[in-house]
Order: C-alpha cells, then sequence, then structure tokens
C-alpha cells in the first residue's frame, strides 16, 4: 500500500500528532467477539496462546543503534466490570519532561530489585495509581515494544476487581479513567499514521475515545501494544 507521509518539522515538540494524515488503510478485519473477551476466554488464550504475529514492535527503525536497551514494563489492567471488561488507563501530569499529557498505562523503567517485568509493572501500577498487587490476577505477558526513546517495554496483562479505592501519584498522574475493552478491539476505531522525517518512516496507531464531551487520544506506544493485544486475541 502507498499513502501520503507528513514530514516531521525541526522543532518536534511543536508538531501535533493529532494533525497527521490517517492512511486510507482499507483492512476490514473483524472486531473480537464478545466472548473471547470474557474472563475465563482470556485466561484460555494466555494459557494457550495462538500462532500469532504483532502489528507494531519497534516505534522507528535503528532506535537503539549502539544504545543499551533500557528495560521497562507497564500493566495492563483489565477491569472486570459487569457490562464487560474495560482498559484502565492514565492521564499523564502536564509538568513531566517526557510524553505529559499523553495516554499511558500505568508502568516504567524496570528497577534492579524487581525480580521480572510482572515485578515491575506491578510495583509501578502501585506507585502511580494505588492499584494494590494482590488485586491483580495476572494472565500473561506480551511481546516487547521498543519506544522512540529507547525503552524496551513488557505489556503485562491482568484483571483487576471494580471501583477499587485508587490514589494516583498527582507528580505523575493528572487523570484515571477507563475504555471499554470490546471498544479498543474493534479495528474501526484504529486509525493508522506515518510519517517521513530525513529518509526515516514512523508508523503509528491512534485511537481517539469520545469520553463525554473529551476525547482521550490515545496513540504512540499505548496504541501500539493495544494494536498487538487485538491481534492476539484475533488470531
Amino acid at each position: 500500500m502507498t499513502a501520503p507521509s507528513r514530514s516531521l518539522p525541526a522543532n518536534r515538540r511543536s508538531f501535533d500528532f493529532r494533525s497527521a494524515p490517517i492512511l486510507p488503510v482499507a483492512e476490514h478485519l473483524p472486531p473480537v467477539p464478545d466472548a473471547a473477551l470474557l474472563p475465563d476466554a482470556l485466561r484460555a488464550r494466555f494459557a494457550h496462546p495462538p500462532q500469532w504475529t504483532p502489528d507494531i514492535e519497534i516505534e522507528r527503525p535503528g532506535v537503539l543503534g549502539d544504545r543499551e536497551a533500557v528495560r521497562a514494563a507497564v500493566l495492563v489492567p483489565l477491569v472486570r466490570r459487569s457490562a464487560g471488561l474495560t482498559v484502565l488507563l492514565t492521564e499523564r501530569t502536564a509538568h513531566l519532561s517526557s510524553h505529559s499529557g499523553q495516554i499511558a498505562f500505568p508502568g516504567g523503567r524496570t528497577d534492579p530489585t524487581d525480580a521480572d517485568a510482572t515485578a515491575t509493572a506491578l510495583r509501578e501500577a502501585w506507585e502511580e495509581v494505588g492499584l494494590p498487587p494482590s488485586q491483580v490476577e495476572v494472565l500473561g505477558r506480551m511481546p516487547t515494544y521498543t519506544t522512540g526513546s529507547g525503552y524496551v517495554v513488557t505489556p503485562v496483562v491482568g484483571l483487576v476487581p471494580p471501583d477499587l479505592p485508587l490514589q494516583p501519584n498527582p507528580g505523575e498522574v493528572a487523570a484515571v479513567f477507563e475504555v471499554p475493552l470490546a471498544w479498543l478491539m474493534q479495528p474501526a476505531n484504529h486509525r493508522h499514521h506515518l510519517w517521513e522525517d530525513q529518509g526515516v518512516h514512523r508508523r503509528w496507531v491512534s485511537m481517539p475515545y469520545p469520553d463525554g464531551p473529551d476525547e482521550r487520544y490515545i496513540w504512540g506506544a499505548t496504541a501500539a501494544m493495544l494494536r498487538n493485544f487485538y491481534r492476539f486475541l484475533a488470531a
């Protein structure tokens, strides 16, 4: 498929990714069936994973170069609502030096004391939003995703009860909200974008979620990992 691209301005901070062209991708992929989004179905899928291929594994080619990868992990919390599972997401505070105001999963850099990626994801979720590790039923891990800043991120998927008394860290988290998993698992809600900068192409996905009068603009690494989750469940 060929499609128009957009060059990134020299001042990257001034570039509004929401204004990037939407690629006319006619993939006609089906949504994940509701029956496959039930807790028991997800447990079975992680216990016996299918053969599948992630859509996006690295944000841009050659991002690591000679640098050593920085290991990180995020928790993909699936909230067990009576109307169906939702995905708990955060909005980062505006004053942060990187990715300020963006939509993200709870997570961060791996500490030397973390036993593994799951330990990192659970610890970070506790530190960022006050989600107790004891309340997370870990289902499994997804393939790593390498960000443009050189982080190799492991998504850890887990089920959590509804209406936990979360306590977001005001230094990192401006808001916590939920998006129905069924909505996120519909490819019709996935927008594809591409820009070219000095011969390097970067592809990303966005999932703008209408939340009342507002819009939660899910994009970048978060949207890429959700897109891979769709591929995993649809395989």
